[in-house]
């Protein structure tokens, strides 16, 4: 308990911090800190290799831990493994080549996807246009009607 404490404690992102101090750590002051980067006259590619690294292992972090934090977390030692572990070696060792190795397969797979998302977009679009001119139309022929209705003063009926 006294490890998991301290772990807590040295963690960048601690459980202990509140939402806001967690985003500032966490995002903003390392998005700060790209910027500054990316901004130099002649950016120093290892800083630009550090921030790209964290930008990316903070991205399949979040995710894994959304996805699996539930399952594995309760492993004996697992925040202390991740705080040993650390970013450099996480991504050297493990994030890196697991990239490289599907790269072909990750890159098809979001080609595919973009594909498929502008289609569905597009046929959504396209429904809620049809909706919406429905609606209009409708609306006409309420106003129009009523407008008739206010217009006469006698009520329609046969014609002699």
């Amino acid at each position: 308990m006294a490890v998991s404490f301290i772990t807590r404690l040295l963690t960048p992102i601690s459980y202990f911090l509140n939402l806001e101090c967690r985003l500032a750590l966490g995002y903003a002051y390392p998005a700060y800190e790209c910027y500054k980067t990316l901004e130099r006259n002649a950016p120093e590619m290892e800083q630009l290799r550090f921030w790209c690294r964290y930008w990316i292992l903070l991205a399949f972090l979040t995710t894994f831990e959304r996805l699996a934090d539930c399952t594995v977390s309760w492993l004996p030692m697992y925040g202390e493994a991740k705080l040993a572990l650390g970013a450099g070696r996480v991504y050297d060792d493990y994030l890196r080549p697991f990239l490289a190795a599907h790269e072909t397969d990750i890159d098809r797979g979001l080609l595919e996807l973009r594909a498929k998302a502008t289609d569905a977009t597009a046929s959504h679009l396209q429904a809620a246009v049809a909706l919406g001119r429905a609606c209009l139309f409708e609306a006409f022929r309420l106003v129009s009607s009523r407008l008739q209705a206010t217009r006469s003063p006698w009520p329609a009926g046969p014609q002699e």
